[in-house]
Parts: C-alpha cells; sequence; structure tokens
C-alpha cells in the first residue's frame, strides 16, 4: 500500500490548489507515494483493469459526492480499495467512514494499517446508486440553478431559479409507499440517506413562497438539512410515488436522474471496499 492513486476534482468544494498541495505533502509524510493523480473531469476516471496492470490496490479520492459515486461504482468488483477523503461541500460518506477525523490523521491511520475495508450500506435503484444520499421529487428542479451558478451564468441563474420555484410550488408532490410515511399529499422534496441500521428518510416542506424559495437556495448550497421537515423513520426499503402519477426527478450524490411515477429504492452493499477508520457505521 505504499504507492497509490488520487483522484480530484478542482470544481469541488474546497478542494482548491492549496488543499490539494496541502494532501500530496501528508500522504507523502506517511509513507504513501503518489503514482498518479488523476484530474477528473479532464482526465477519465481509473478502470479496475488500469490499476491492476499498474500494480495500485489504493485509490483515494479527494473531490465532491458525484465524483466519489463515479468512481466507487465504476470500480464495482474490483479487488482494491477506495479511501474518501473530505474534497466536497458536505463530505458525508467521509465522515461516515472515519467520524471527525482530519484528513491528515485518516492519512496516518491508512499508512499505518489501522483502517479497515468495509463494505457499507448504500441506496440501489434503476437510476443509480447512492453512497451520500439521494433527493427525490419537484424541488430536484433546483439542480439546475446550481449549474448554472457553476459556470457563472447570471441570467441563467435567474431563469432557472424562476422555474424551479414554479415548479416546485405547482407540481404534485412524492408520497413514501409501501411502507405508507408521512403525509399523503407528499412532499416537494423527499430525502434519503443510507446509514448501517437503514435508509433513513425526510420530507422537507414549505408552507409559503418564501419558505420554497429559501429552501430552494438551501438546496443549492446543499444547507437544506436545516430546513422544516419530517423525520419519517428508517426502512430497508421504500417507495416513493408521484401523487400525479409522472415521472419526477431524482439527485443521486448531487448527481441528476430521472424515475417513473414510482420507484423503489432498497438497501445495498456498496460496490468495492472503502477504507474505513471509524466502527460507527452512521
Amino acid at each position: 500500500m505504499g504507492r497509490i492513486w488520487l483522484v480530484v476534482n478542482d470544481a469541488s468544494g474546497s478542494n482548491d490548489t492549496q488543499a490539494v498541495a496541502t494532501l500530496e505533502e501528508s500522504c507523502e509524510g506517511a509513507g504513501l507515494a503518489l503514482g498518479r493523480i488523476v484530474r477528473f473531469p479532464e482526465q477519465a476516471l481509473p478502470t479496475g483493469t488500469e490499476l491492476d496492470r499498474a500494480g495500485i490496490g489504493l485509490v483515494a479520492v479527494f473531490a465532491g459526492d458525484g465524483t466519489v459515486n463515479a468512481l466507487v461504482n465504476g470500480l464495482a468488483g474490483w479487488g482494491g480499495a477506495v479511501l474518501v477523503l473530505p474534497g466536497g461541500t458536505m463530505n458525508l460518506l467521509y465522515h461516515r467512514l472515519h467520524g471527525e477525523r482530519e484528513a491528515g490523521e485518516v492519512i496516518e491511520f491508512v499508512a499505518a494499517g489501522k483502517a479497515q475495508r468495509v463494505r457499507p450500506s448504500v441506496i440501489g435503484c434503476r437510476g443509480g446508486t447512492a453512497l451520500a444520499d439521494l433527493l427525490a421529487g419537484p424541488g430536484t428542479r433546483w439542480y439546475e440553478v446550481r449549474e448554472a451558478m457553476r459556470d457563472a451564468d447570471v441570467l441563467a441563474v435567474a431563469g432557472s431559479a424562476a422555474q424551479a420555484l414554479g415548479e416546485t410550488l405547482g407540481t404534485p408532490g412524492i408520497a413514501c409507499r409501501e411502507p405508507e410515511l408521512g403525509r399523503p399529499e407528499g412532499y416537494p422534496l423527499v430525502m434519503l440517506t443510507p446509514s448501517g441500521e437503514g435508509i433513513r428518510v425526510a420530507g422537507f416542506y414549505a408552507e409559503t413562497p418564501g419558505e420554497f424559495l429559501e429552501g430552494g437556495w438551501a438546496l443549492v448550497g446543499r444547507r437544506f438539512r436545516e430546513g422544516p421537515h419530517d423525520d419519517l423513520g428508517t426502512v430497508q426499503r421504500i417507495t416513493l410515488a408521484s401523487t400525479a402519477n409522472e415521472p419526477f426527478g431524482i439527485l443521486i450524490d448531487g448527481e441528476k436522474a430521472e424515475s417513473p411515477d414510482a420507484e423503489e429504492f432498497r438497501l445495498v452493499p456498496a460496490a468495492v471496499d472503502l477504507l474505513a477508520t471509524e466502527a460507527d457505521d452512521r
């Protein structure tokens, strides 16, 4: 495990040039030689075959949820392991695997052989597999606002925000079926979060246009968890359905996908081993 590859995404969270340089120093100081740095999306993510050919058994990823998702699920079936580092905004999977440890401490644990290989439970559906969280409902329309902000397109931000607010207010919600949970009329946004106990379900709502707008901007900044919501419990699987029997949008670790009018979401193991330094699978 002395030689590893590192995947970074310069557009992710706090993942700037200085942060990557500091990470490189931490790896070298701990005795983990960086054989290669893959800068996604400019460069393609490594495949299992490519890593085996290079004699690499560990890939570290310093990026946001979307990049981590693409790497982990793309390495399904590979015999090596992935080390998730906090390069995003929320770093939900990182904290699940490492608790509140700093990245440098995690790297030292890994280099000393103190980390364990785990296959944490994640959320599977026809649209993909969510490692950190999955959002469903008309509220996911705010994804396009986030993308416009990334492109620094002021007019696109204003236009997409207006459309997102209109759809969030005017589109029927998403209801929890099998089991029946929460409000029968559904919610503008349902959040599913994987944990060792099961899938945690929460329904987010707002009573006024102002609250919808505030919640939408919170979603863009990944702060929506602070908004008004109902904690609906923990399940092993659940079906979400549009109350209007129409297809609905979902965000899988922040990346857009589509679901039919009803879809089952279930707890499944991760597709490849991840390194963990914290025993608690939250």
